[in-house]
């Protein structure tokens, strides 16, 4: 069993800057490919970005790209997701999300909700214009 817990959510200013953390359970986060995903009022939840844990390749939804980095610790058995030039239509809850498989996938399966096994349980992001 993975426990995953997120923090850093708040209210920023569009244009401002926050960073999301993910602190995981478990000896072999080394192991996990993670995700963010996020779910905005009245819409599905989507993939954000996502990092493996076999070689450190980082994944974007294009609306992110240029403006959100994913990173991880696994000192710390954490992951981040810092974003810069924050935008309203960023406003979501924010998930993290594990696979804790340490086997070999191909990045594509990474957006999918799917892929992963456990979630954490959410911290908002609201961005005023």
């Amino acid at each position: 069993q993975v426990q995953l817990v997120e923090s850093g959510g708040g209210l920023v200013q569009a244009g401002g800057s926050l960073r999301l953390s993910c602190a995981a359970s478990g000896r072999t986060f080394s192991s996990y490919t993670m995700g963010w995903f996020r779910q905005a009022p009245g819409k599905e939840r989507e993939f954000v970005a996502a990092i493996s844990w076999n070689n450190g390749n980082t994944y974007y939804t294009d609306s992110v790209k240029g403006r959100f980095t994913i990173s991880r610790d696994n000192a710390k058995n954490t992951v981040y997701l810092q974003m810069n030039s924050l935008k309203p239509e960023d406003t979501a809850v924010y998930y993290c999300a594990a696979n804790p498989s340490g086997l070999y996938y191909s990045g594509r399966y990474y957006v999918t909700e799917d892929f992963y096994d456990y979630w954490g349980q959410g911290t908002q992001v609201t961005v005023s214009s």
